[in-house]
This record gives structure tokens, C-alpha cells and sequence, in this order.
């Protein structure tokens, strides 16, 4: 294995069904199918060249909802050539989606199938129908089964392969943990808040993590929202480290200092940074602006 994150191995299996996809649409005579065929290959081959990349897309991104409108295209424009790919379907709702893009699959599997009752015939037809629906319910089963075990991954694991980046919910239970260290050790510590656009967000992310000790780490808590957890020696030592920090970040940002000492809930503290109008505040002293 390439990677702890399988990257080669999927890249691999991602290459070779665009290049099946792609002898399929080399022999496809309708010119409606190939064009849907192409449409996977170039979907694939794009995915496998960008596979590193994909912990910049967020986890609900409805991704799913192009391998269903593809073969819902294919079964509607050439049903007697891609009949078989009926099958397919189960294995689609097998995949990690919101709960919209199932109902979605159910509803393109419905009128799939019923493109092809001319095909079939009416009691083949009839038998596939009920067939279809029970291995459909059987992926369905299958995907409720795995939804916690994913909820609780997408918790506790890094959101970007070689960043110590973790999530909102991992930083409620590590608040509590460094506010108890931070009190019995004599530690000072902090919680650091910073609010950019969306566009910048992945690229300051780098650059917070580029500025943190090992025995620190950094969360994504949104699309606009990042946060990390100082800890130095005395407040004097954390001044300059504020300081050293905000000029090694790129603008334009908003930030929040807050001592852990004073530090409410992680839903209290993002309150309050929601409704900050300074570009810099440091919580007990005063706001400053600038």
C-alpha cells in the first residue's frame, strides 16, 4: 500500500473502469449513450487525477449524484443495449450520501426500470421489479448499518492527509481536556478562533498549521471557521507568540483570542466570534482593532 490513505490503489481501480467505460462507448453506435459513456470516463480519469485532493471537498458534498444521473441516462436512452446495468443500482445506495440522494436513486431506479418493461416483457419485468427492490432495500440496510460507524470516523479523524487538522467535534472534548491540564499544570493556554472566506480557508488552514507545535493541534470547525489551541509557558511568552502567529497568516482574517481560563462552551465561543465586528479581539483584555 502507497499510503495509509490507499490513494495509489484507488487511483488505480478508478483508472481501470474508465478505461472499460471507455471501450464501451468506442463501440457504441448511439451517439446519446457514448456521449454519457464519455461523460464517465472524463469523470473517473478527473477524479483519479485529483484523488489527493478530495479532503478539500466537504463530507456532504452530493458527489453520488452523478454515477445515478449517468446510469439513469444510459438505461433511458439505449435500454435494450444496458439492460443489465439495472444491478447497478443497489451498489449505488451502498455509498456514504445525504438522505436526499437516496430517495433521489430510488426515484431514477423506479423510472430506470420502467424503461424497460418493453425490453423485458411483462412478467419478466414484474420478477426483475421485485428482485430489484429487494437487493435496493438490502444496499439501503447496508448504508444505515455503516452511517455511525462513518459519523464517528468523520469525528475523530484528521480532515487532511499530513495536516494535524481535526474536527469541531474533537475540539469540544479537547477544550475540556487542555482547560483541566492548563489549570493543574500551571500551563497557559488558549483558544484561537479565525474566520476567512471560503476560498482561503483551506490555504490558512496550511499556514495555522505550518505555525503550531506538535503538542498542538488545528480544527476546521466550518466552511469559514478555524480554530487551534495555544499553550506557552506564561501570558508574556503568549503575547509574542499572538503577535509571530498573525503575521505569518494570510489576510484578510478575523481572529479570537480567548484564554482557556475564562473559556466557555465551544457553542458559546463561536457565538461570540459570530458576532464580532473587530478583526482582532483578545478575551479577557480589551478588543482591538484593526
Amino acid at each position: 500500500m502507497q499510503s495509509k490513505y490507499k490513494v495509489g490503489l484507488m487511483r488505480l481501480n478508478l483508472l481501470a473502469a474508465a478505461l472499460l467505460l471507455a471501450l464501451l462507448a468506442y463501440q457504441t453506435a448511439l451517439s446519446a449513450s457514448a456521449l454519457l459513456l464519455w461523460l464517465a470516463v472524463t469523470w473517473l480519469t478527473v477524479t483519479a487525477a485529483l484523488l489527493e485532493f478530495s479532503h478539500r471537498r466537504p463530507a456532504t458534498f452530493p458527489w453520488q449524484l452523478l454515477p445515478s444521473l449517468l446510469l439513469a441516462g444510459l438505461l433511458w436512452t439505449d435500454p435494450e443495449r444496458h439492460s443489465l446495468w439495472i444491478w447497478g443500482w443497489p451498489a449505488l445506495l451502498m455509498l456514504p450520501q445525504p438522505g436526499w440522494i437516496l430517495g433521489l436513486t430510488f426515484i431514477l431506479a423506479s423510472f430506470a426500470w420502467w424503461s424497460l418493461i418493453d425490453v423485458l416483457g411483462f412478467e419478466q419485468a414484474i420478477f426483475s421489479g421485485l428482485l430489484l427492490l429487494t437487493l435496493m432495500l438490502l444496499g439501503l440496510a447496508r448504508n444505515l448499518q455503516l452511517q455511525p460507524l462513518r459519523l464517528a470516523s468523520r469525528q475523530r479523524v484528521r480532515l487532511a492527509p499530513g495536516l494535524p487538522l481535526w474536527t469541531a467535534h474533537q475540539l469540544a472534548t479537547d477544550l475540556r481536556r487542555e482547560r483541566a491540564r492548563c489549570r493543574r499544570e500551571g500551563v497557559h493556554g488558549e483558544l484561537l478562533l479565525l474566520g476567512t472566506s471560503r476560498h482561503l480557508l483551506w490555504p490558512l488552514a496550511q499556514d495555522l498549521c505550518r505555525q503550531t507545535h506538535d503538542f498542538e493541534s488545528c480544527y476546521r470547525l466550518n466552511q469559514r471557521t478555524l480554530a487551534a489551541l495555544l499553550l506557552t509557558r506564561d501570558p508574556e511568552q503568549a503575547r509574542l507568540r499572538r503577535q509571530a502567529l498573525l503575521e505569518g497568516l494570510r489576510t484578510p482574517v478575523k481572529a479570537r483570542f480567548t484564554f482557556l481560563d475564562v473559556a466557555s462552551s465551544l457553542d458559546e465561543q463561536l457565538a461570540r466570534f459570530d458576532k464580532q465586528d473587530s478583526v482582532l479581539v483578545i478575551d479577557p483584555e480589551t478588543d482591538h482593532g484593526q
